[in-house]
């Protein structure tokens, strides 16, 4: 499956960090991670820290998939707003999964200063406009779910969201104190470059092809022949899962993005906040760490490459008209353009834990707006997992909820 557009902002702007030999020889491990984005360099590390012999595999270089057109908008916010998620699976799981999201970050800050890492972990705030007047009475409904709940949250009138951020027509808003930023392509090569170090093996341009089930162990065949032997196998191939999985768990959708230069003079605090508005699909915008404005949005579903490629000269458009309605005097010019794909889940949440059909197997899948966020939570899922331990979300996440 082709995940993204040509010139992903992240490629462009990192290169090809690293590069890894393909698999030439049969080994054997405890755990092979399959799929080498931002969710397989996390979970490489948690195994790789937990101590177990692991090697991780991709059909491609690493971090070329979706991990490179990512937005890398690091929020404990699900793409179903709070209140709305109590009333599809409780108060308990809905309050969990945001402060799961919430504690992510924290953690994601933690794992960046680990590894001294010059990917650009920045703290910000996160502001969700109502982009229409009728948006706003369900937004200060949800704002009262989040306060209700412990979450540090302000509700700004649309005269205080012109006074702090400058920007025009907008009906009250959500600023959230916890948000942050980064570069996950950077990032991901960072963590695996870490774990090599303390024994990971990395296998690119190794794509699996087979895998036959044993009692304890699995024995899974690439395309060049050689094999691996693994007692568990966890699968962090993303929106691929569909190409795996043949029931219909996620749409998959296509997000446009802009990217280009900014008078910051022109945006007032955007370089310490995250923004998103209430529309559908929603409008977001942040800044990267070399001083550039990253704005997207324009989602559609995803048929084939081909189809959402054709659209990016639209979907460009349609973006900067949606930004003029809040910045109706800024003249906006697009450096890079592209699209990537995330997936919506019927409830916002992501798929990480065993399925029926794969033994001695765990897939950590997160989708949405939050899937690096996901990932990370599934650092702990999959540790307990492997000691045979629950975890308290394992119910909400799991496969046929």
């Amino acid at each position: 499956m082709d995940l993204k557009s040509n010139e992903p902002f992240w490629l462009l702007k990192n290169g090809l960090l690293a590069s890894y030999p393909s698999l030439k020889s049969n080994e054997e491990c405890d755990v092979l991670i399959v799929g080498g984005g931002i969710t397989g360099s996390l979970i490489a590390h948690q195994m790789i820290e937990d101590g177990y012999d692991t090697i991780l595999i991709d059909k491609r270089e690493l971090c070329n998939g979706s991990t490179s057109a990512t937005t890398s908008m690091l929020q404990y916010e699900i793409d179903v707003p709070l209140y709305e998620l109590v009333e599809k699976i409780g108060k308990k799981g809905a309050v969990l999964s945001y402060k799961a999201c919430s504690d992510a970050i924290d953690r994601l800050e933690k794992l960046s200063k680990i590894t001294k890492s010059n990917a650009g972990f920045k703290r910000k705030k996160s502001l969700y406009f109502a982009s229409k007047k009728k948006d706003a009475e369900w937004l200060k409904k949800e704002y009262e779910a989040r306060k209700e709940n412990g979450f540090e949250v302000q509700w700004l009138e649309a005269e205080q969201i012109l006074k702090k951020f400058e920007f025009e027509n907008t009906y009250g808003g959500i600023l959230s104190k916890q948000g942050a930023s980064i570069d996950a392509f950077e990032f991901a090569h960072e963590l695996f470059a870490h774990n090599v170090k303390k024994g990971l093996k990395i296998f690119d341009k190794t794509e699996m092809v087979k895998v036959e089930e044993h009692t304890g162990f699995n024995l899974i065949t690439v395309k060049s022949g050689y094999q691996i032997k693994a007692k568990k196998i966890i699968y962090c191939i993303g929106y691929e899962s569909k190409n795996l999985l043949k029931e219909n768990f996620v749409n998959l959708k296509s997000t446009y993005a802009v990217v280009s230069e900014i008078d910051k003079d022109k945006f007032k605090n955007i370089s310490s906040t995250l923004v998103w508005n209430t529309d559908d699909p929603y409008l977001y915008m942040r800044t990267t760490d070399d001083g550039r404005m990253l704005i997207g949005g324009g989602d559609e579903d995803f048929y084939n490459a081909e189809k959402r490629d054709a659209l990016l000269n639209k979907k460009q458009k349609e973006i900067l008209k949606n930004l003029k309605k809040i910045k109706p005097d800024y003249h906006f010019y697009p450096d890079f353009v592209w699209a990537g794909a995330f997936g919506e889940t019927k409830d916002g949440l992501p798929y990480i834990g065993e399925h029926k059909k794969f033994k001695n197997s765990y897939f950590v899948l997160g989708f949405g707006g939050n899937g690096i966020t996901f990932s990370v939570t599934g650092m702990e899922m999959v540790s307990l997992f492997m000691k045979n331990k629950k975890y308290p979300l394992s119910r909400y996440f799991k496969f046929g909820r």
